[in-house]
């Protein structure tokens, strides 16, 4: 379905078009969120990988990324997933090589390019009449099959095999010249290419690429604007200005690792995936940080450096006067108001509330109007009802407020034929964070 914004009613494919505007002021069922997507330099793995929370805790992930959850390697996903249920990594480098080793009459290959396919071994182990071949990976048996012939083996989740004949026993050889592929421009390219045919909420650039920030930025926008698809991005020291990025320049240290600022990118991409409509990150604590971590050559930020840095449409860390580390508010890029957009587009979760209303709407009528109701009063009326009970479900969890539905929804028939105009009114909740409190003393 195509979808998106729209200047006059003027379309020709069937979807959504949904415009969002603040009203004008003087100057003075919910979708499913937590997938978050990132492009990764890898030693392992296909070209995009899907990883779970669960599957990451639990090892079940050390086939598809080649590294546990506590593995150095694994820190961007690890950072990603603290927050976000579901993590789409695409695979960056390009151009590798797989690791083989050969035992006559066969040879193993590594499943996928890059050098954790240096740490695999595969051996073959007389069992009566037939073999037993094994293979490991970082000394751990990772798969057996017991057969006669080199053409019965199957592949598994670390080595492809071929040759032909009978086997015979090999104390074991590990597989040798798994080589890591290049990354550049290119890399990025495609990346956003295969990315937008996925489903997600938050992409994140764990990398200081700032010659590819304005390609990502361009791709955000054209998702949210034409493509209909409300997607955020956070993206590391990057200058925008605009709803659809959050950027960040900072990191943190807890007593046992370092999460660069580039990493923390990842943190922020996996917790703004990961949070509901009705829920703010500003003050969000960073469980077990005991440090800012700032990039080479900037000087830790005072109160005056903060405030500039929000006003500039920053994410900073800061230090809660009990000592706690935390997201000094959560917000994007935008920080140039306009009458149509003002401060409230701004906040993170104003847009999430915003987001979820055109992602949920523009579900339904593909779902249920397109092509099956009339665009006649009785289909309209049938619409309205629908939208207004989806609305009243987001003012019952406090993601809108004040709607009214006598006074705040107006659906009626467009220009065309099969077109419907919907109006609606509405005002998102964020959560308290300022306090201005005056104190009389008798």
């Amino acid at each position: 379905m195509a979808g998106g914004t729209f200047k006059s009613q003027n379309k020709i494919r069937p979807g959504a078009y949904i415009n969002f505007k603040g009203v004008a002021k003087p100057l003075s069922s919910l979708g499913t969120r937590g997938i978050v997507t990132m492009p990764v330099a890898m030693s392992w793995g296909d070209e995009i990988t899907e990883v779970l929370s669960t599957e990451l805790l639990d090892g079940k992930s050390l086939p598809k990324i080649g590294y546990t959850a506590f593995d150095e390697e694994s820190q961007v996903i690890r950072e990603a997933l603290k927050h976000a249920y579901k993590a789409i990594i695409y695979r960056l480098d390009t151009g590798g090589t797989k690791a083989t080793a050969t035992l006559e009459p066969l040879t193993a290959t590594a499943k996928y390019a890059g050098i954790v396919g240096n740490e695999i071994a595969v051996s073959v182990v007389a069992n009566g009449a037939k073999f037993d071949v094994i293979t490991l990976f970082r000394g751990i048996e990772r798969d057996r099959q017991t057969v006669t012939t080199a053409e019965e083996l199957v592949p598994n989740d670390y080595v492809v095999f071929s040759g032909t004949g009978n086997l015979v026993a090999n104390a074991g050889v590990t597989l040798t010249g798994g080589e890591n592929g290049t990354v550049n421009q290119a890399s990025y390219d495609n990346y956003l290419n295969v990315i937008k045919a996925y489903k997600w909420n938050t992409m994140g650039i764990p990398q200081d690429v700032s010659d590819i920030n304005p390609s990502i930025i361009t791709f955000i926008t054209n998702m949210r604007e034409n493509l209909g698809k409300k997607v955020q991005a956070v993206l590391y020291d990057a200058d925008a200005d605009y709803e659809g990025i959050i950027t960040v320049n900072q990191g943190y240290k807890t007593v046992t690792e370092t999460v660069s600022p580039t990493t923390f990118v990842a943190y922020v991409a996996g917790l703004t995936a990961g949070s509901d409509v009705n829920t703010s990150n500003t003050y969000h604590a960073i469980n077990g940080a005991v440090s800012i971590v700032y990039p080479e050559g900037v000087t830790p930020y005072g109160d005056e450096e903060i405030e500039e840095a929000l006003k500039a449409g920053k994410m900073v860390l800061s230090t809660r006067q009990d000592g706690v580390i935390v997201i000094e508010q959560d917000i994007n890029t935008l920080h140039t108001f306009t009458p149509d957009k003002g401060y409230a587009f701004s906040k993170n979760r104003v847009i999430r509330t915003l987001d979820e209303i055109n992602n949920s709407i523009a579900l339904l009528f593909e779902r249920s109007y397109i092509g099956k109701v009339d665009n006649n009063d009785d289909g309209r009326n049938i619409f309205k009802a629908d939208v207004i009970a989806y609305l009243n479900m987001l003012q019952s969890i406090s993601a809108i407020k004040n709607f009214d539905s006598t006074t705040d929804i107006q659906i009626y028939a467009g220009e065309a034929i099969d077109a419907v105009v919907a109006d609606l009114a509405i005002q998102p909740v964020d959560s308290m964070e300022k306090l201005y409190m005056t104190v009389m003393v008798g």
